[in-house]
């Protein structure tokens, strides 16, 4: 079969394309990004440390749905707890986790 990419094209796609193993966990990752409810709490997120009734209260939502929402961010290891008294408070867990949310944004802004 005959291919129009020479061989320097070939040698970069061997190197660049990721492996499955980081293929799939690319598509994991980018799909916590495609409920808008899991992006105003990370774009809240980013900007402080909240508690679950103040992501309520700026995200407008109900508390139950935001818990739900923190429940899989959490599992998907893109926000981080911290325990003072009774409550519960979540970060970013990452610099990383902003910076996709506002490449995200300046991309759609252009």
């Amino acid at each position: 079969m005959e291919t129009k990419t020479n061989k320097h094209e070939q040698s970069l796609m061997s190197y660049y394309i990721p492996s499955a193993n980081t293929l799939k966990r690319l598509s994991s990752f980018y799909a916590v990004f495609s409920d808008p409810s899991r992006v105003k709490i990370l774009s809240c997120l980013s900007i402080a440390e909240l508690c679950v009734s103040d992501l309520a209260r700026f995200c407008a939502m109900e508390q139950s749905t935001v818990s739900h929402q923190l429940q899989i961010l959490r599992a998907a290891n893109l926000v981080s707890t911290r325990r003072e008294g009774k409550v519960i408070f979540y970060s970013i867990s990452s610099n990383y986790v902003a910076k996709t949310l506002e490449i995200g944004a300046d991309y759609l802004q252009h």
